[in-house]
């Protein structure tokens, strides 16, 4: 009989043991504070999550992000930005950054603000305190004020729409200084000092004449600069045509109301834009914010307007890779899965849930590789036939009408296991929130045990875990061969195509953000 010390010891070596506990107590991994921080970044926003509140997000953002080196900081500050299109998260890492390294700091600020809104959320935050200061500092405000002075009339004037704190309560606590005498001009304008209307520069000549009616041409203004004026829908077509891709997106509730869509012109040109694939990777669009468009769409929208969504949402995913061979994908439909994507944020919630999203990524998935299988898992899996023909949404939907109860992410590869189906890929979506049956497992988690039985019927197979919920841990720890990342963008997808293609082995998701220059 083998020695059971023996035996112990073999099972440590397959199985490592759990290191920490996930949010509601169960066994998990600590994957370290660079993996931890990336996962953060990429996923989180200021507001509650179903386990935690935004406070308590922002703590470990904090912690962790004093716990990298201030290089990782800077890249990741950076890699949130520009890969994962996310809004609050780089802003903070960059507050932080300005305390620990300047020179970093002023090396990462035009790679991270690259635009007005990113500007005063980075302002804000560094006034609230949770950087670690109240007030901007000498070099924060120097990189403040070239932007400012580097910046367009345009992205000036777009930059004054909002407030906490507004344009103008930025310029006055920088004190830039204008280059010319159109450019001072501006900033009194903006700051609501007597200034000469003609010294002025023209789009904002052209945005006071239409105010008082001297002219009836639309300025190619932010319609956030129009709205309370009494428009005719001629004009809110002109609005339309001169719109972003992203205005366009949000706004098209809006236009219907007002007229702007009663010119079959006006409708061919929208559409045109919204399904542009182009226009869509300038906006940095998620393929999550296309479905939150659709749920929220006015059924008086013009049906052409909803075609050109549903092609912009199979645009947004066509960089979904094709894995080959035998492909499993695993969407977690359980209750904290019904949580928004983006937290709770009173009056500003979205209504696209984590499950959604889960759901999108299996179904983008599933679109690449005809063959995959989907199985979605609560504390069991749930069986459901998508139809191969319906839209991303359809299917997406019919997978979010799962859902409810704990979470069991053992489930799905127990049921492979228990079937000995051969398998290459598995892609897992959750929160990582399990803790079905965690209390009977001796060594690691139920998830890591079922992996290791899996990979012994399947020595090539991969895993790829993606984190959609900031809580900071895994249910299998970081091998060769499994992938945690975190996000619900389309750079998960890019992320993935390296990983099953082999070009991102053994550095995984953190090498790939070290990789990157600076």
């Amino acid at each position: 009989m083998a020695d059971r010390s023996m035996l112990a010891s073999l099972r440590e070596w397959f199985t490592p043991r759990a290191n920490t506990r996930n949010v509601i107590g169960a066994p998990a991994y600590d994957p370290g504070a660079r993996h931890k921080l990336a996962q953060l970044a990429m996923t989180g926003t200021f507001g509650d999550g179903y386990y935690q509140d935004a406070q308590a997000y922002i703590d470990a953002l904090v912690e962790q992000a004093h716990a990298v080196s201030p290089d990782f900081l800077a890249r990741t500050a950076i890699h949130a930005r520009d890969r994962g299109h996310m809004k609050d998260t780089p802003a903070l890492l960059l507050a932080i950054l300005s305390m620990r390294d300047t020179a970093l700091f002023v090396r990462a600020f035009p790679q991270v603000v690259t635009s007005g809104r990113m500007l005063r959320t980075f302002v804000r935050i560094m006034r609230s305190g949770q950087a670690g200061r109240r007030s901007l500092g000498s070099r924060p405000k120097a990189m403040v004020r070239d932007w400012l002075d580097g910046a367009s009339d345009g992205q000036l004037l777009a930059a004054s729409v909002g407030n906490d704190p507004s344009l103008a309560d930025i310029i006055r606590m920088v004190h830039p200084r204008p280059g010319n005498a159109q450019r001072e001009a501006f900033y009194a304008w903006l700051i609501d000092r007597p200034v000469d209307t003609s010294a002025l520069p023209p789009i904002v000549q052209e945005l006071l004449a239409f105010r008082s009616g001297v002219s009836e041409q639309v300025p190619a203004v932010p319609f956030q600069l129009l709205a309370s004026l009494p428009l005719s829908p001629g004009q809110w077509g002109a609005v339309a045509r001169m719109a972003s891709w992203q205005t366009l997106r949000q706004g098209l509730n809006m236009l219907t109301r007002n007229g702007a869509f009663d010119d079959p012109a006006i409708v061919a040109h929208v559409a045109a834009v919204l399904r542009d694939p182009e226009r869509f990777r300038a906006a940095r669009a998620q393929p999550y914010q296309l479905l939150a468009t659709l749920k929220a769409l006015d059924p008086a929208v013009p049906p052409a307007l909803t075609e050109a969504l549903h092609d912009a949402m199979e645009h947004a995913v066509d960089n979904v890779p094709q894995f080959g061979g035998r492909v499993v994908i695993c969407p977690d439909v359980s209750a904290s899965m019904h949580a928004p994507v983006t937290g709770y944020r009173g009056s500003a919630t979205s209504a696209v849930r984590c499950i959604d999203v889960a759901a999108l990524v299996a179904v983008a998935v599933r679109r690449s590789n005809p063959a995959a299988r989907i199985l979605p898992f609560a504390m069991r899996v749930h069986d459901i036939d998508l139809g191969s023909d319906d839209t991303i949404l359809t299917n997406a939907c019919r997978l979010a009408k799962l859902g409810g109860g704990g979470t069991d992410c053992a489930a799905p590869l127990a049921w492979l296991n228990a079937r000995r189906e051969p398998v290459d890929v598995v892609v897992f979506v959750s929160d990582n929130a399990s803790w079905g049956n965690a209390w009977v497992v001796e060594w690691g988690t139920g998830m890591m045990q079922e992996w290791i039985k899996l990979k012994a019927r399947n020595p090539a197979a991969r895993l790829i875990c993606i984190d959609i919920q900031p809580y900071g841990t895994t249910q299998v720890a970081e091998r060769p061969d499994v992938l945690n990342i975190g996000g619900f963008s389309d750079a998960v997808f890019d992320q993935m195509a390296e990983f099953t293609s082999g070009r991102m082995e053994t550095a995984h998701w953190v090498g790939q953000i070290m990789a990157r220059p600076l």
